[in-house]
């Protein structure tokens, strides 16, 4: 059986105790629950803060950590996508309560009290967590509590269990926002990242990278119609994936525009077959 390394907790030296028996491994490790107390937390493939960025983790997200080097990393394994890779430490905490909210906006702050003239302590981008203290009387301010002591806008939250209508309209609000190898927040994302926490914010399970998302999601449409495509379909490319808006228009963050750009479709297709690349499939949601 072969196991996908980005999404398998496993190296030569150690591996997750759920894969004793199945992969081969000189110690194996139940692992620790931490929670991601920053912002958003890189997740490196390897232990050093120039290695390659594979993906994000956004503030309040759960993390199984397998191992930590003794120079301020942690390898382990994210709670919402399975994704595994290093993570600095310091980025990390113990788990408190579990969130009740999200953030559903490109991007807030959080406040030290009631009062937004005070200096925020944090900006959270969209898909961030947070536990909301339950009882919120009187409050006229606009902002809510957090169990954390902190205050955000109330206009800017949602709960966890919320679902926005159209998950095209969220990848809209990213327009405009720069392209980022591996990143997944309002200050820089990915083709992979886009499509991952659109969809995750109209309620749909969805793997990190490109190729992933090709297999797990919706139906296949034929490649040689393009007239017949219509809002929420996805195009994908090797290594590359974009939303149609329309019969006439994708969205997508492309290192082309090194932005989340919308692009019409038969100039998206016609400029990336110039660089020898073709569309490989386009799946509908179902």
């Amino acid at each position: 059986m072969t196991f996908d390394p980005r999404t398998t907790p496993a190296r030569p030296d150690l591996a997750a105790q759920h894969l004793k028996g199945k992969v081969a491994a000189p110690r194996f490790v139940a692992g620790i629950e931490l929670q991601v107390r920053d912002a958003q937390a890189p997740v490196r493939r390897e232990p050093a803060p120039d290695a390659a960025l594979d993906t994000e983790a956004l503030h309040g997200e759960r993390v199984t950590v397998y191992d930590q080097n003794g120079e301020g990393w942690c390898w382990g394994q994210l709670g919402s996508d399975g994704y595994v890779g290093w993570i600095p430490a310091n980025a990390l905490c113990p788990p408190g309560p579990p969130p009740t909210h999200r953030v559903a906006v490109l991007r807030t702050f959080v406040f030290p009290g009631h009062s937004i003239k005070a200096p925020p302590v944090d900006a959270l981008s969209l898909g961030s967590r947070v536990a909301v203290r339950a009882q919120q009387r009187g409050l006229s301010d606009g902002l809510t509590d957090l169990v954390s002591g902190f205050c955000m806008p109330t206009r800017h939250l949602a709960p966890l269990d919320s679902k926005e209508p159209d998950f095209v309209a969220v990848a809209e609000r990213f327009i405009g926002v720069p392209y980022l190898w591996g990143g997944k927040t309002s200050l820089g994302l990915d083709c992979s990242g886009l499509v991952q926490i659109a969809l995750t914010a109209s309620g749909v399970a969805c793997p990190r990278d490109s190729d992933m998302q090709e297999r797990a999601l919706g139906a296949p449409l034929p490649i040689d119609d393009l007239a017949g495509l219509r809002r929420g379909d996805m195009m994908f490319w090797k290594g590359h994936v974009a939303i149609v808006r329309d019969m006439q228009s994708i969205v997508h963050a492309n290192a082309y525009h090194m932005a989340t750009a919308i692009e019409p479709i038969e100039e998206a297709v016609r400029r990336i077959a110039d660089v020898g690349s073709h569309i490989r499939s386009i799946r509908r949601l179902t």
